[in-house]
């Protein structure tokens, strides 16, 4: 890493460094946005310019709101795996911790892991009192992975636009049912 993240936290996990976007990390999001597969269920392919913005959306975020989503490294390599974490624009359904990793580090655990000291973090630190994964009927990786970290379908999301015209679950937890999970 070339410098230290300075407008958030770091967190570490066995395997994996979570640190708030850097423009570094540029490359990491275009590469999850120009992957079909990757990028499938976060709004579909995307060109470069909208990779930025979203990175530059997500920086902003930790900004203004003081969270967004975490740019997640591998520890044993320093790549960029993908983004996870606490994510809540205008109009959400909910406080959500999200998930999109570039498709080569799939099927490794990085995204519960991950997910997991997000979920720790949020419950202590931004006194979250529950959190939602808004997740597409047709993503079932990603229901894998709320499975695992014990969430269970809430019912139909209501989206924000331009995302309203898509069909979402809201799966989720308490922070009670967490902390009582994770003992």
């Amino acid at each position: 890493m070339s410098h230290l993240a300075s407008s958030g936290p770091v967190l570490e996990t066995p395997r994996l460094l979570l640190r708030p976007p850097l423009a570094e990390d540029l490359d990491g999001f275009a590469a999850l946005s120009a992957d079909p597969e990757s990028a499938r269920f976060i709004g579909g392919v995307q060109p470069r310019l909208m990779a930025w913005r979203n990175l530059y959306a997500m920086a902003g975020a930790w900004s203004l709101q003081g969270f967004a989503m975490f740019s997640v490294l591998e520890k044993s390599t320093g790549a960029w795996v993908g983004r996870v974490g606490p994510w809540k624009p205008e109009g959400w359904p909910g406080t959500e911790i999200g998930w999109s990793l570039l498709r080569q580090f799939w099927g490794r655990g990085y995204a519960t892991e991950a997910t997991a000291a997000t979920m720790d973090w949020a419950f202590d630190h931004l006194g979250w009192t529950d959190v939602i994964h808004c997740i597409v009927p047709e993503n079932t990786p990603s229901q894998q992975v709320a499975l695992r970290l014990g969430s269970r379908v809430l019912g139909p999301a209501h989206m924000p636009p331009p995302h309203d015209t898509t069909r979402v679950d809201r799966w989720g937890q308490s922070r009670d049912e967490w902390r009582a999970r994770r003992k």
